[in-house]
């Protein structure tokens, strides 16, 4: 078994078309690249814009960006992450403020870093090492209308009719993928989960003038939690304090039908808030109005040994796959719930019991060791 640690390998000439040029599709490309596929990404957004606001990568997917460009790309996202090494996670009993535990960070692995940082920033990264490191054709302001496939290829309708075929397509475009009824054979509706997010990055001028909220941005990265009854209150400085973020998780009462995402209102943030410590408004009032597939999936493709055994390939990147994002998943929702449900005698007894979970077997995990140890007994199931 060996792990590729360079940018690209002998070709496979194994055709890949990849539909979404988000952080899993971008991933999945640049590891397809690696392993030595013919790839190209199609993208319905026109032009790469720096939205969004906090995302975190774990260990689990800081391993897979250190393999790039020689650990350059990790060093680039490293400078724009949040630093916790002195700060911690300091979380607070909602209503009272007080500090009823410190996470601290764990010690850094240099061969398996932390990214926390502004959405936008780091996909320009991972962007830009696909698009001009590597030479990946990007096709911007492309939109799928259908997803196809026959007995020998797959491929994609335009919606200027133009058709494009390959060994595989990847859908990385989303929940809402044309991609998710061809594979299903029937269309999956999506579910709402009982819960909605508010959130908000913004600069730290407002709040370094507050006296109240100066401290947060005077003394490097910080962050800290306030946990209520069915609601949590997250807010980090980022970037030696100078970028604040906020995530609000509530009890959903949109239309999951009306919009995915949709602007929130100050006014509402405040009424979830009702009761809480002074603080969390006082914060809020200072606001402005998918990487272990990609690597499976390519390491399964090189593994497969010619364009003859792809579908079975790909039916062994599935098998790998499925159970562990299953886990992963129920992971959120797990913490979600012991933080909404705290019982907060129990917590005085044992602080420890909110902290933030770090499962070894989520972040220990190495995507690309793992697939090259298991595929060729992964595989018999399917030739």
């Amino acid at each position: 078994m060996a792990v590729s640690n360079g940018d690209s390998t002998p070709s496979t000439r194994a055709r890949v078309v990849i539909v979404g040029a988000g952080f899993g599709g971008l991933t999945a490309a640049i590891e397809c690249h690696r392993q030595g596929h013919e790839v190209e990404i199609y993208e319905s957004f026109p032009e790469l814009k720096v939205l969004g606001d906090i995302i975190s990568f774990g260990p689990n997917a800081g391993r897979i960006y250190r393999r790039w460009a020689n650990g350059k790309i990790a060093e680039k996202m490293r400078e724009l992450s949040i630093n916790l090494t002195e700060y911690g996670f300091r979380i607070h009993k909602y209503d009272t403020g007080e500090v009823v535990t410190t996470q601290r960070a764990p010690p850094p692995d240099p061969d398996a870093p932390v990214f926390n940082g502004h959405r936008g920033e780091l996909h320009s990264i991972v962007f830009n090492h696909a698009q001009n490191d590597l030479g990946i054709p990007i096709h911007l302001g492309h939109r799928v209308t259908q997803y196809w496939e026959d007995e020998e290829q797959a491929g994609i309708i335009l919606d200027d009719g133009t058709k494009v075929s390959a060994d595989v397509v990847i859908g990385a475009d989303g929940v809402r993928s044309k991609a998710r009824e061809l594979v299903l054979g029937y269309f999956d509706k999506p579910k709402s989960s009982g819960y909605a997010v508010y959130r908000a990055w913004f600069p730290n001028t407002d709040m370094i003038k507050d006296p109240r909220t100066k401290q947060f941005c005077e003394n490097g990265d910080t962050f800290n939690g306030w946990i209520g009854p069915d609601v949590h209150f997250l807010f980090s400085t980022i970037k030696n304090g100078s970028d604040c973020c906020w995530v609000l998780t509530h009890r959903d009462e949109a239309d999951i039908d009306e919009s995915w995402s949709f602007p929130g209102k100050l006014e509402d943030v405040y009424k979830v808030l009702e009761g809480w410590d002074p603080m969390c408004k006082a914060i809020v009032e200072k606001t402005p109005a998918a990487m272990e597939d990609g690597v499976t999936i390519a390491v399964c493709l090189k593994r497969a040994g010619g364009k003859d055994r792809i579908p079975a390939a790909v039916r062994a990147y599935q098998d790998i796959r499925y159970d562990r994002v299953r886990a992963v998943q129920k992971t959120g929702e797990t913490t979600r719930d012991m933080w909404h449900k705290a019982d907060w005698d129990k917590v005085k007894e044992d602080p420890a019991s909110i902290h933030l979970p770090r499962e070894d077997w989520i972040f220990a995990h190495d995507a690309e060791k793992h697939a090259e140890e298991v595929f060729d007994e992964v595989v018999k199931k399917f030739v």
